[in-house]
């Protein structure tokens, strides 16, 4: 099943320009991508597209490539929106190993079957990237992460009028600073 599970999560990030901990690093503003589709139950097969427009745009604008980061996240593009990214990227010949990329849509609620094809909404980037990835670094198991947080332009009145679903994603890349992260 397309379907996925509303996250209601939050999460929040204090940047300043001193201080100790993660740092961003880059950043690549999405542009909305309008594939057409127009069933609000495959957000993530919606919104895929956006997200691999901005990893393509990231990766050429800054002229690196998958190698840069330790792990690369999607938003909430869930098990289906995942797998329709990976083959994109493939398409595209910048694959990124699947060792390295994850979807918070699929980590939020596990392997758990009930949830369909995982999480939805900006609570499943949010809670996943501030809480397990930012565990990872302060554990030392990541340096270096590429978050990119999905999204749709979509209301109640445009799904009852068919109208397709636009989709935008915008990336951020944050670094383990000097000094580590404070407990």
């Amino acid at each position: 099943p397309t379907a996925q599970w509303t996250v209601t999560g939050a999460g929040a990030a204090v940047v300043g320009k001193k201080g100790t901990g993660p740092r961003v690093i880059r950043a690549t503003m999405g542009r909305v991508i309008d594939m057409g589709m127009s069933d609000p139950f495959n957000m993530g097969g919606a919104m895929a597209p956006a997200a691999v427009d901005t990893i393509q745009a990231h990766f050429r604008d800054f002229g690196i490539d998958a190698s840069e980061y330790d792990v690369i996240v999607t938003g909430d593009l869930g098990r289906v929106g995942h797998t329709i990214a990976s083959d994109l990227l493939k398409k595209h010949n910048m694959p990124i190993p699947e060792e390295k990329f994850f979807d918070c849509g699929m980590l939020i609620y596990g392997d758990d079957p009930t949830v369909f094809s995982g999480g939805s909404g900006c609570g499943c980037c949010a809670s996943v990237t501030y809480g397990h990835f930012m565990n990872r670094m302060r554990n030392g198991e990541i340096n270096k992460m590429l978050v990119i947080a999905t999204g749709s332009l979509l209301s109640p009145l445009s799904y009852q009028q068919k109208e397709s679903i636009p989709c935008v994603a915008h990336a951020v890349a944050i670094e383990m600073g000097e000094g580590g992260m404070s407990q």
